[in-house]
């Protein structure tokens, strides 16, 4: 699932492409697409229509599209969606769910494969939709508190990487990059929320806000292709990771082989030297 750098190098792009255009109509391909528009497929294009697009934001990792009646379209990617700017001839692709017709002539397609995303019209959702109000500033966040950060994990008592992975106390993090921040630090992603001390809480949060501008500047993480910017093409921060995928390879910093845990449907993949279990096993 795409992450905070993936979801940030779409924004970067809809804001080059898209922002000052207008809708000059939206086509619904895929009813599932929109399903979080209660109003239906309908009214979600009639909507649209007319609007002019004045901003690209995101919140974690949801991105919306502010227009000029003060609402806005809220965008998640889910596992495969793709928001790509194309020209009108272009032969459409495969799992094209959503078309708007833009202003300058292009369009800007909604794309996705295993429909985990999806597309919305937020009521007066221009400053942040209601829909995500929920959702937590991430590290990169210039508005983040790091100091209620640290006193919201002090308060709870799991461990480190569930914590990483609530969208509610920190956005953005996925599994690959909690993955990566704590073999930096070094630390178990089992690491007990309350044992933590602030110097290692920010030191945690300095090497998350690290590992997401690399990837940033390389367009992201791309494994397949079902992660593309705008314009459709990958990311390569994979080929700079140390942690995330890289069971029974040598860890870069000890040499010792690199493990892989089993985590919340997913997987972990840690250094046993560098970042060895928890003593008191309270995980």
């Amino acid at each position: 699932m795409p992450e905070l750098p993936e979801v940030e190098v779409v924004r970067r792009g809809l804001d080059d492409h898209v922002v000052g255009r207008m809708i000059d109509a939206a086509t619904v391909h895929d009813a599932r697409s929109v399903r979080r528009h209660v109003p239906g497929p309908e009214d979600f294009a009639a909507r649209l229509a007319g609007r002019t697009v004045v901003a690209a934001r995101r919140r974690g990792k949801y991105l919306w599209l502010p227009t000029d009646d003060g609402d806005a379209i809220v965008a998640h990617l889910g596992m495969s969606g793709q928001m790509l700017v194309s020209d009108p001839g272009s032969p459409p692709q495969k799992h094209l769910k959503v078309t708007l017709e833009l202003g300058d002539g292009r369009q800007l397609r909604f794309v996705d494969q295993r429909i985990f995303g999806g597309l919305a019209v937020s009521d007066g959702g221009a400053e942040l939709p209601a829909e995500i109000a929920h959702i937590a500033r991430d590290p990169m966040d210039p508005l983040f508190d790091a100091d209620e950060f640290a006193a919201r994990l002090k308060r709870r008592e799991t461990g480190i990487k569930r914590a990483l992975l609530d969208q509610s106390l920190v956005s953005g993090v996925g599994n690959i990059y909690a993955d990566e921040a704590l073999w930096r630090v070094p630390l178990h992603y089992a690491r007990n929320t309350r044992t933590l001390r602030r110097a290692l809480v920010d030191d945690l949060l300095a090497h998350v806000t690290e590992v997401m501008s690399e990837a940033l500047a390389q367009g992201g993480t791309s494994f397949d292709a079902l992660y593309v910017n705008v314009n459709g093409a990958s990311g390569y921060f994979d080929r700079s990771l140390n942690a995330y995928g890289r069971e029974g390879e040598g860890c870069v910093r000890c040499g010792a082989p690199m493990r892989r845990s089993a985590f919340m449907n997913r997987s972990s993949f840690w250094c046993p030297t560098c970042q060895p279990r928890p003593r008191n096993g309270r995980f």
